[in-house]
């Protein structure tokens, strides 16, 4: 079934099955989504896959927002919410006692500038980098068709994993771009969930009198259990790709943590994600050079054996594009990309583009 949808309603249309309860503030371009929520619960009284309705509670900050869902995760109830920009930022305190404590959560995000020199509502990628280490997986869509797709996978991943989400597309570019696309199956996803990890959650509860959360730890066991994460980390991005597998068989598509695009035997190719990854499609098609394309989907944990997988090669040269601007510092995806290829005789070189929306255009690519 076929309809015309913007991002926001994409993803508010899949993760609405998922969540039991959420705390959500207003904050452009990502307040669509948890209107869709309220809408979808309060009026069109959809129930979700847990056989019930969603409950939602605006709170006074994004602050209070995330403090809700940690409570309600704390206490065995499956919850999300959605932010953008500096409402990301005032999450950090909370997602990083999240991760750390393993939770299985989303948090929705119509990515978009940050304020500094000036307040932009516009899209780039500086909200999603600045919670790189805090410990979420980062997941980015770059289209309204993979919003719908992708985001069931992020739900699915985070509840096999108990490793917290960010499930993120461009702020205007893609949440407010309207798109004909084909709708998911959800009866179809809801066959795939894990019952048995829904179970273990539940059993992690605070009212189950059964765990200890909030110590205080010194040097001897701090620094150990710090790294005691790394197992389920190094066994995340294998997780994300059998859940795009899920996705690929109810949609007939061919998702992966990373998609290649373009010429088997490129020369050149481009690293990118987000909805850049549309106009580089275009450009691959239209090219008389033998180019290609790299789309990152998940970007935390970075998967080095997976972009050395599906590398061409004959590939020569990469241009690495962020969108974001680290002042005084090279920017995070071009490091990673530099790091996963040392070993390798490819020149990489790393470029700007596109804050707060600026348009990026196939001549300039």
């Amino acid at each position: 079934m076929k309809k015309i949808i913007d991002g926001n309603y994409a993803c508010s249309y899949v993760a609405y099955n998922f969540i039991e309860a959420c705390g959500i503030y207003p904050i452009t371009p990502s307040s669509p989504m948890s209107e869709n929520i309220d809408v979808f619960s309060n009026v069109d009284k959809r129930l979700n896959y847990f056989k019930d309705r969603v409950k939602l509670y605006e709170m006074q900050s994004e602050a209070g927002a995330i403090a809700l869902c940690h409570g309600l995760l704390q206490n065995g109830t499956f919850s999300s919410t959605f932010t953008a920009s500096q409402g990301l930022l005032l999450m950090l305190p909370n997602m990083y006692k999240i991760a750390g404590e393993m939770l299985p959560f989303v948090i929705n995000v119509a990515s978009r500038s940050i304020a500094t020199h000036a307040l932009s509502i516009f899209g780039d990628h500086q909200d999603i980098y600045a919670a790189r280490t805090t410990g979420f997986a980062i997941f980015l869509s770059s289209s309204v068709q993979q919003v719908m797709d992708l985001t069931s996978a992020v739900y699915l991943s985070t509840i096999d994993s108990n490793i917290p989400f960010i499930n993120s597309f461009d702020g205007f570019r893609t949440s407010h771009e309207y798109q004909k696309v084909d709708l998911i199956d959800l009866n179809e996803i809801n066959k795939y969930i894990n019952k048995n990890k829904i179970e273990e959650f539940r059993q992690r509860a605070l009212y189950k009198n059964n765990v200890t959360r909030g110590t205080h730890l010194n040097d001897d066991l701090y620094f150990q259990l710090s790294e005691a994460h790394n197992i389920y980390y190094n066994k995340l991005p294998e997780i994300v790709e059998k859940n795009l597998e899920i996705v690929n068989k109810i949609t007939n598509n061919d998702y992966h943590i990373m998609d290649y695009y373009g010429s088997k035997n490129a020369k050149k190719v481009i690293v990118a994600m987000g909805s850049v990854c549309q106009t580089i499609r275009e450009v691959c098609d239209n090219s008389e050079e033998e180019i290609g394309l790299v789309e990152i989907h998940l970007f935390r944990p970075f998967s080095i054996e997976y972009l050395n997988k599906i590398l061409p090669s004959t590939v020569e040269s990469i241009a690495v594009l962020d969108r974001t601007k680290d002042s005084g510092e090279v920017a995070p995806v071009y490091l990673d990309v530099l790091n996963a290829l040392k070993n390798k005789n490819i020149k990489v070189l790393g470029g700007r583009y596109g804050l707060s929306s600026k348009d990026t255009t196939p001549a300039q690519i």
